[in-house]
């Protein structure tokens, strides 16, 4: 299964404890090297920092090398969520992680299947992988 992932889902379930469940429903997570950067940028959260400058072996950083095409440019989207769809475009990928509502319909509009941070906490719920603990 090819799993891509825009920078939200893993900034979020970094954020919450819960990154762990993205190996246990995928056995490895793409990202392109926009994500990447965008995960270690100074101001992205420290915790979120320090997980990606010691990433798991899981989480894999990847190049699409294909160009965007003037939908995609006009698309009004940021550089990860940009590269994010030429990746899971370039390799017919079985799920797109992500979150921003513009990013995601134009992973739409190119027949992408799109699930965000919600969606892959109910499939580890769904799957037994992952419980919801109450405060």
């Amino acid at each position: 299964m090819i799993v891509i992932a825009d920078t939200s889902p893993i900034n979020y379930l970094v954020l919450i404890g819960e990154i762990e469940v993205l190996p246990k429903l995928y056995d490895s997570i793409l990202v392109p090297p926009s994500v990447r950067n965008e995960l270690q940028h100074p101001r992205a959260p420290q915790a979120v920092r320090l997980w990606m400058n010691q990433s798991p072996e899981w989480l894999q950083v990847r190049t699409s090398g294909l160009t965007p095409d003037n939908n995609l440019i006009e698309a009004d989207i940021e550089a990860g969520e940009r590269d994010a769809i030429l990746l899971a475009q370039g390799l017919m990928a079985d799920e797109l992680l992500i979150d921003d509502l513009r990013g995601r319909r134009e992973a739409e509009r190119r027949h992408l299947p799109v699930t965000g941070t919600i969606g892959v906490l109910r499939a580890a719920a769904s799957s037994g992988c992952w419980t919801y603990q109450m405060l």
